[in-house]
């Protein structure tokens, strides 16, 4: 009996296609021993809580498991639909970042920070930056993908606004490519803005740097990265300097024994943690600084936990995990299809390394404390979902990259 072949349709193939393999595993053993090591961390902060000792565990591990089957079906969508997803997403990134401002809607802090919406109904309460971070990635990569495809303006000498002198500078701005920045740099002024009055300095500074990567990829200057790197960091700082518990955070980073009990306990009980590991570790579950001496211990400050409990050489096996999966991310990008995958994969993979940078820069003390979470690590459900959906669309990348030609 004759054999029918059928042809496939563009999404039948890309379903089928193998997905990258090497980064896939990566992020299913960072994501493994992160929960499990949110389980060593958190049950002494469990159990002061009144709570079962797996309380923490068991929802992390549910949402792992969550952010694996949203990882999984983000991986056979075929990324193009994300072009015309990143408006949508981005105003409503915009619209929660407003939103978050408002009493009632936002989460009561005693020191005035308003940066989680509260919990509705099933939905739980989660940061809008969280959303803001994919929304300023999606869109920045689908419009400077297509920068090549726009004609510059042309300001005729004799036609209207030619004529004038201003149309003489507008075309001297529009050589020197500043025009074609004026929207992302009015997107990122609008969301620096918001964020200012929430306060949240930390997720500020992880939505500008992969749309910096982002814009650097897609052909963008380096003397433009410079300048408006240059203004972007003077105004950051202005703000902390003029903001006072900003300003106390970078004199407890220079001195953190000389604010023992106003500002610098954590970052003190941190160190303490790291230096008592050693070697090799008091071994997995053995950790002393957890035992409601260290804040934050299964969140912002796992990475200490993990180093006191598998000493340097457990330090250095995660390094060394997260650095693979960077540069594997990198090489998923360099290997795209089109240049929106590229730059898709360039800011997703930008943002994770940036995180995994600044998290281990503050608990070591290397720079001042600020609420960034370890990816995979961190205790807190909708982020850990976020990040596996964003590994999904890495993964979802990969699937597209073109086979070797045959020689």
């Amino acid at each position: 009996m004759p054999t029918i072949k059928r042809d496939l349709t563009m999404e039948q193939q890309l379903a089928a296609a193998p997905l990258d393999l090497p980064f896939l595993m990566l992020v299913v053993l960072l994501t493994g021993i992160g929960v499990i090591t949110v389980f060593s961390a958190s049950y002494p902060t469990a159990i002061n809580e009144g709570a079962k000792a797996t309380t923490y565990f068991v929802h992390q591990g549910i949402y792992a498991l969550l952010g694996f089957v949203l990882m999984y079906a983000a991986s056979r969508i075929n990324y193009q639909y994300y072009r015309f997803f990143s408006i949508l997403l981005l105003g409503v990134a915009l619209v929660l970042l407003v939103l978050v401002l408002i009493p009632g809607v936002h989460t009561v802090r005693s020191d005035g920070v308003k940066r989680w919406i509260r919990r509705i109904g099933p939905i739980p309460s989660f940061q809008p930056s969280e959303v803001a971070k994919l929304g300023v990635i999606l869109f920045f990569s689908a419009r400077m993908s297509r920068r090549h495809e726009v004609k510059r303006t042309q300001y005729d000498p004799n036609v209207y606004l030619g004529k004038f002198p201003a149309g003489k500078v507008m075309q001297k701005l529009e050589d020197w490519g500043f025009l074609e920045l004026v929207p992302y740099g009015v997107i990122l002024l609008l969301i620096v803005l918001l964020m200012k009055a929430e306060p949240h300095m930390s997720g500020t500074i992880l939505i500008l740097i992969p749309a910096a990567a982002i814009l650097f990829a897609g052909g963008i200057g380096w003397h433009w990265i410079l300048i408006g790197g240059g203004v972007i960091g003077a105004g950051l700082w202005y703000i902390i300097q003029n903001t006072s518990y900003m300003s106390l955070r970078l004199q407890v980073q220079a001195d953190p024994w000389a604010y023992p009990q106003n500002g610098g306990y954590q970052i003190i009980q941190s160190l303490y943690s790291i230096g008592s590991g050693g070697l090799f570790g008091v071994g997995f579950g053995q950790g002393r600084q957890k035992q409601l001496f260290l804040p934050e211990a299964e969140n912002d400050f796992i990475f200490s936990v993990w180093c006191e409990e598998m000493g340097l050489v457990g330090a250095y096996l995660v390094l060394i995990l997260f650095l693979l999966l960077i540069l594997r991310g990198y090489w998923i990008a360099l290997h795209a299809r089109d240049p929106f995958g590229s730059l898709l994969v360039v800011g997703i993979i930008t943002l994770m390394a940036a995180q995994v940078f600044l998290n281990i820069s503050v608990v070591t003390n290397f720079l001042p404390t600020t609420g960034v979470s370890l990816p995979f690590f961190s205790y807190g459900g909708t982020a850990l979902v976020i990040q596996l959906i964003e590994m999904g669309i890495v993964l979802g990348v990969s699937r597209q990259i073109p086979a070797p030609k045959q020689e």
